[in-house]
């Protein structure tokens, strides 16, 4: 049960940058037009983009489960700095937020045993 509650999650959670990433490549303009407001390069949603693509396979299938975890994490954090730059508009301090605790969802996948993430796949 602890095998498929840990891959349930870390799906779950990827599926987010997963969906983050394909919306950076459909619509890049709204985020060019963000990270262009606080100062920096439209291009950087092409990495970013990519950054998400492969660190939501990973997160699911691996390698370094728990690398991911944390890089995202952090990603997540960091992220979070140009929310509040925007802050007049209510729903940036919101997605702010919901950045800190997808972070710690995120942590909490990296504090589990390394042999518990894979655990499930082997059944």
């Amino acid at each position: 049960m602890n095998s498929f509650l840990s891959i349930s999650g870390r799906v779950l959670i990827a599926l987010l940058f997963l969906g983050g990433a394909v919306q950076k490549v459909l619509d890049p303009a709204p985020v060019q037009q963000m990270i262009a407001g606080i100062g920096l390069p439209t291009w950087l949603v092409w990495p970013v983009a990519l950054f998400n693509l492969i660190a939501a396979i990973c997160l699911v299938s691996g390698p370094q489960i728990r690398l991911w975890a944390l890089a995202l994490a952090a990603y997540c954090l960091f992220t979070s700095w140009f929310h509040w730059q925007l802050r007049a508009d209510p729903w940036q301090v919101t997605i702010m937020v919901k950045n800190w605790a997808i972070a710690g969802g995120l942590l909490a996948i990296a504090a589990q045993n390394p042999r518990a993430l894979w655990r499930g796949w082997k059944r």
